[in-house]
């Protein structure tokens, strides 16, 4: 089927389109909230700025993908395959991603606040801020996650979930100089979350918890761990 004709059957009220085939599909700015492409076959699709908002792209493919500031506000993406897809500057505001793969995607300054991102493939993805917006992902669900070698340098985590998370050699540096933004992971739960070889100089873990967590080779250098509880349970005072 061709995007004018989901199109054309979306107008007239149909809004299941559960395993299409629809690669190289191209929409920008286009409506299509509540839409079902759960199983679909969307790789190498552009949907630039168009609204998913509270639609299902469960265990759809959307490898390489154009995303970019497309509204997926409450989309279900339970198991979604985003290896290499571009979400820069997109809304995923308590979008589902529970066990999605987004190996090496881009998420420059994207709103991933109150995403549910448990047990995520985020291998290499890059969440660094775009020149005008910060990526958020405050408060969201990232336990068990593989973060491992990802950007988050500037990333706004605060209350976030990391228990059990990988993160392995990822990049957490702040530079106060330089960056415009400062890694901010105050409140943050990082129980038992592996931070080996994670260079942290610079950034805000105040109140976060670290109980359990791996910092084998980690730098701590000028990190703010106001109040934070640390691998052995003290807190830092």
């Amino acid at each position: 089927m061709s995007i004018d004709s989901v199109l054309k059957y979306y107008t007239e009220g149909r809004r299941d389109f559960h395993g299409m085939e629809l690669k190289e599909a191209e929409l920008i700015n286009g409506e299509l909230s509540h839409i079902d492409l759960s199983d679909a076959d969307l790789r190498q699709s552009r949907f630039g700025r168009t609204n998913f908002s509270h639609a299902s792209f469960c265990r759809a493919n959307l490898s390489e993908a154009i995303l970019w500031g497309a509204d997926l506000t409450s989309a279900d993406m339970r198991q979604v395959m985003l290896r290499e897809a571009d979400l820069s500057g997109a809304k995923l505001i308590r979008t589902q991603l529970t066990g999605a793969n987004l190996l090496k995607a881009c998420l420059c300054g994207a709103n991933l606040c109150a995403v549910q991102m448990a047990c995520a493939i985020l291998i290499e993805v890059d969440l660094r801020p775009t020149s005008d917006q910060r990526t958020d992902l405050g408060r969201a669900n990232l336990a068990g996650a593989d973060l491992s070698y990802a950007n988050l340098s500037q990333a706004l985590l605060r209350q976030a979930n990391l228990d059990g998370a990988k993160l392995c050699r990822a990049k957490l540096r702040s530079e106060q100089w330089r960056d415009a933004f400062v890694t901010d992971l105050s409140e943050a739960s990082l129980c038992g979350a592996d931070l080996s070889y994670v260079d942290l100089s610079g950034v805000i873990l105040r109140k976060a918890n670290l109980r359990g967590a791996d910092l084998t080779g980690t730098v701590l250098t000028k990190a703010d761990l106001k109040d934070a509880i640390m691998p052995n349970g003290d807190v830092h005072q």
